[in-house]
């Protein structure tokens, strides 16, 4: 697979800015990193930097391709819970630092995700948030039991309290973990704290983030959720990758009168053709 990746991280109306980032690319795959260190409370920024680092150094020691992707993602959050707990301790006088956290893992032309508080996960389709993440916080919450609506929930006073977090406690976080999900070439995926999403609509972020390059549409929408909350603005970050290509670099498709070398045995050829039979109708021989 061949990727395109754009990253972007703004300093907003805050003193610090306390989003980490990451792009790991390997020859297996791909991971995207975003944590968004908590605020009110020391240390937020030592417990994103914590869960960057804690996940690049356990990826340097497995590399991609995971073997169980939903396990490998919420054993990569529990790993860097601990290490940021540790790294609290070590402090003079010792803290309870915490980060939200969310994982995008890309490998065999597919997707998965993982995330813990109310840093996003996007994939974009045509322009078209086709996934994404449903917050853990206070709000969220309050919308989903239909308690407050929608519009509601972006002026509620307590919008910025999540419910979940890695690090501050000491039991293990709950991780949320999503199926695989079938990429597409064209496909976007993106990660962003909420000093990015919030003042920005769904609708409006999948009209950009398809033009020109990823980097460039990045930091533009950044520059607008800033502006749009100026002078209360957030630290605002986001990270995205594109699948450009859903071949490997260097595989060439075989010309019309050249057969395919993966499909020339006829019974390699029947047993495809099956295969992809049973996918096609998978769904009606499921309705019966």
């Amino acid at each position: 697979m061949q990727f395109e990746f754009g990253i972007t991280s703004r300093l907003g109306n805050r003193q610090i800015n306390q989003d980490r980032l990451a792009v790991i690319e390997q020859e297996g795959g791909a991971l995207l990193v975003l944590g968004d260190g908590l605020g009110g409370k020391p240390g937020g920024d030592l417990a994103a930097q914590t869960l960057v680092d804690t996940i690049t150094e356990e990826l340097n020691l497995n590399p991609l391709p995971a073997e169980q992707p939903e396990k490998f993602l919420h054993e990569l959050l529990r790993r860097a819970h601990h290490a940021i707990l540790m790294a609290g301790q070590e402090q003079k006088p010792p803290i309870a630092p915490g980060t939200t956290a969310v994982l995008c893992l890309v490998q065999d032309r597919k997707a998965w995700w993982a995330h813990v508080g109310d840093s996003r996960f996007y994939l974009f389709r045509n322009g078209l948030p086709l996934y994404r993440t449903q917050d853990h916080s206070y709000v969220e919450k309050l919308y989903q039991e239909g308690r407050i609506s929608l519009r509601h929930t972006h002026d509620h006073p307590m919008r910025n309290y999540v419910t979940r977090c890695i690090g501050l406690q000491t039991r293990d976080p709950e991780v949320t973990v999503s199926q695989p999900v079938d990429l597409r070439e064209g496909d976007i995926l993106l990660l962003c704290s909420d000093g990015f999403w919030e003042p920005l609509d769904d609708a409006r972020m999948g009209a950009a983030i398809g033009e020109g390059r990823l980097s460039d549409t990045l930091a533009g929408l950044a520059e607008q959720a800033e502006d749009a909350s100026y002078p209360n603005a957030d630290n605002t970050s986001a990270v995205a990758l594109k699948v450009v290509s859903l071949q490997q670099p260097g595989r060439r498709t075989p010309p019309p009168d050249q057969p395919d070398r993966r499909t020339a045995d006829p019974l390699a050829s029947a047993i495809a053709e099956i295969e992809q039979a049973i996918r096609t109708y998978e769904k009606e021989m499921k309705k019966k």
